[in-house]
């Protein structure tokens, strides 16, 4: 698992580890899953990801 203080598989937040695991649970990388979880830690990153997300459904006809 990513540690939650770095080293050699990465690093995500505390608080974010459930996101994490999570997307480990959907089949996501280690790499992939610690960059998004990361990527959401404020709300403006998540509103960001969210609206990105949107448009990929969209794209996608879901």
């Amino acid at each position: 698992m990513v540690s939650d203080r770095g080293g050699r598989w990465g690093f995500v937040y505390r608080s974010r580890q459930a996101a994490y695991r999570a997307l480990r649970r959907q089949g996501a990388s280690k790499s992939k899953a610690a960059r998004i979880s990361n990527a959401g830690r404020y709300f403006a990153g998540r509103s960001r990801m969210a609206r990105k997300a949107a448009r990929t459904r969209r794209r996608h006809g879901r």
